[in-house]
Order: structure tokens, then sequence, then C-alpha cells
């Protein structure tokens, strides 16, 4: 997985790490001292990777980030089995919809206040929020959020119907104030040696836990269409509008990455109309997206797969390319094409290596670190 380039490579990763706990502030509390073995593992996985930027998904948000600077001081910057610690003097946490009470009965429980009532599924606000850790400055000024972004707003819109009274699942009121992202989409600019990357990072809904209406997995296409609409110039960006009200997507030729747990495989799983393909085959994107060689993969995926056989006999996927325990290519990195790709991998070793025990029985996550080295 080798294209040759004259520039400098960057290495970027995104890990949905699951480090996210039950109660507000009770990660924080975690992450005092230098004792819990989950953190260290996450930390050990990302100390041998080494990414220079890292997307750190399923990491319980705080405004004010004292839980990811607990997580540097006391984890990252402590050498975890002789490995050299890491640092990012840069960083950014991202405010999440999981968890903010809509005050409407979303789920259909008879209840309002339930984790499936929030604006995205979550018990307190901020959990499963996510993260950017960055070896290089950020443009904070030219950070754009669209946490408030309205699924009515999209155009096109797959809008959950009930199939008993053919109408839409959610009420006129729920319907009016329904955010389209469960966490966040971030638009993230990064100054590179070589220039600036924006970092489009999102963590759409599973597309699971729902009924006949697939109001998730409807969702989670639009999420993940969002991204592409956002990257194509012209008409098809003009409905988007960020946080601060500003109109419009990612100007053309702007060098990109799609980063995240899209929670979306391209072949299997409870995908809606195969939401992932919207970016795997989206012009803008490198190559990798379509071309098997250059997408990341791991020796731990395919042992994982002979062992643990999926009975979908419509089980298509490259078993090569999980990142997930349960057999699903759902984390990604995708670059713009004008980018060069240089290597790529999962971090998921199998039974027979020394670094087994990092991934063994779920005691880091149960996702795997992707990781790619690119340059512009």
């Amino acid at each position: 997985m080798k294209e040759k380039s004259a520039s400098p490579s960057i290495r970027l990763a995104t890990y949905n790490a699951a480090l996210f706990r039950n109660e507000e502030g009770e990660l924080q509390r975690a992450l005092a001292d230098t004792t819990d073995q989950q953190a260290r593992c996450v930390a050990e996985i990302i100390q041998i990777t080494r990414p220079q930027i890292l997307a750190l998904l399923e990491f319980d948000y705080d405004p004010h980030g004292v839980a990811l600077g607990l997580f540097q001081k006391n984890y990252l910057g402590i050498s975890q089995h002789g490995r050299e610690p890491i640092s990012y003097p840069y960083f950014y946490v991202a405010p999440s919809n999981t968890g903010i009470p809509t005050l409407l009965d979303l789920d259909g429980d008879t209840l309002i206040t339930g984790p499936g009532d929030a604006f995205g599924y979550g018990r307190f606000p901020g959990q499963y929020a996510f993260a950017i850790l960055s070896a290089f400055p950020l443009d904070t000024d030219g950070i754009r959020t669209f946490q408030h972004f309205l699924w009515k707003d999209m155009p096109g819109a797959n809008i959950p119907v009930d199939p008993s009274t053919g109408k839409n699942y959610y009420s006129p009121d729920a319907w009016e104030i329904f955010r389209l992202s469960s966490k966040n989409h971030v638009d993230v600019p990064v100054i590179l040696p070589q220039g600036t990357l924006h970092l489009l990072v999102a963590h759409p809904t599973p597309p699971a836990f729902d009924g006949k209406e697939d109001r998730n997995g409807k969702r989670n296409h639009d999420e993940i269409r969002f991204f592409a609409d956002y990257v194509t110039p012209g008409q098809r960006q003009e409905y988007i509008y960020d946080d601060r009200r500003i109109f419009g997507g990612l100007p053309g030729h702007t060098p990109f990455v799609i980063m995240g747990d899209m929670n979306a495989d391209p072949a299997d799983g409870d995908s809606y109309n195969h939401a992932i393909r919207q970016l795997l085959m989206h012009p803008s994107l490198h190559h990798l997206a379509a071309m098997e060689q250059f997408v990341p993969s791991s020796k731990g995926s395919y042992e994982n797969a002979q062992k643990n056989p999926r009975k979908n006999p419509d089980n298509l996927g490259n078993p090569w390319h999980d990142t997930s325990v349960w057999g699903l290519r759902i984390d990604y990195i995708l670059p713009s094409s004008g980018m060069k790709v240089r290597q790529s991998g999962v971090f998921w070793p199998e039974t027979t290596d020394s670094l087994y025990y990092l991934v063994k029985d779920r005691v880091s996550s149960d996702h795997f670190l992707v990781w790619i080295d690119v340059s512009l």
C-alpha cells in the first residue's frame, strides 16, 4: 500500500476508543490518576502508532476539555510498557448532541426524558462525543460546527415513515426541531507545513436500534450524505449552514480528509441504501476509496473473520478491511483526490502477535485504530 511522494507525509488516525462512561463526570474521575486499565491500553496503542493528527471518538465531552487534558497528562504523556510518550499541543473537543434533551418522545416509549429522546442518544449531555488532537496548530477561528443543522433543511431528506400510517414517524413538533447530526459534524482546519488541511469529522448514529421505519438507518445515511454534499462544489452544498448561520460548504480544490466512525459498511450490515458509498464513490475523494489495495487492513481482522464467520449469506465485504469486533468496516479516513497516500493500516494484531494483549477481549475498545500516511 505505497505511493511515492516528494512531500513529507503526515500520519492521520481515527480511533473509536470507547472511552465513554455512564455518568456525567465519571470519565474525569477515571482519568484523574494513572490506573485505568482501558485508558492505559488505548494510550499504548496511540503511542505505538504515533499519529500526528488523531480523531478520538466516544470520548465524553466536557466544555473545558478537562478529561482530555487528564488523558494526555496521565496516559499519553506517560510511557506505557516502555513506549515513548506522545503529546498533542493542539486539540479541539467537539460539543455533541448526545444526551441533550428534547423533552419530546422521539423513540415511542411514551417517555420524554430517556436517552432515546435526546437530540442524539445519550444518558447525559456529551456522552459518546469526540475530540481532535494534533501536533500541528489548528485554525481555531476557521472551525465550523454543524451541531444545530436541522434534518428537515436537507433537500430530499430520507424522512422516516411510519408504515402503519404512511406519515412521518416523527411528530410535527419533533420534526421541526430534529437535528441531523447525532453528535456533531465539524470542519477543523489544521495548519501543516505544506498548507492547510481540513479535517471533516463525524460519528453518525448506528443504523440499528429502531423499527420498520428505519429512522436510525435513514439518519445515518443522511449524516453521511451531509459530508458528501459539503465537499461537492455548487448547488449541492448551498443548503448547508453552520452553527453561526454561515451558508455553503467547502470550496473546490481545498485539501480535506473525512474521518470518523461512520457506522456503515460498504457491503454488509444494516446500512440504508449502502450509505457509505456516497463517500467511497465520490469524485472528490482519493481513489483509495474504490481501490482495495489502498484500503487500511490488518491480519487481525482477517483472522477474526475466519474464526467468527458471519452467518449472513450476503456477506460480501473483504474481511481484511474490517475495523470492528463484529466484523464490519465502519471506521474511515478518506482523503481528497489531490492528496497522496503512502501507507495505511488498522491496528488489529492477530492472536499470535506480541501486541495482542492490547485488543484481547475488548480490553481497549470494540473498534480498532485506523491510520494512513498522506501528503498534500
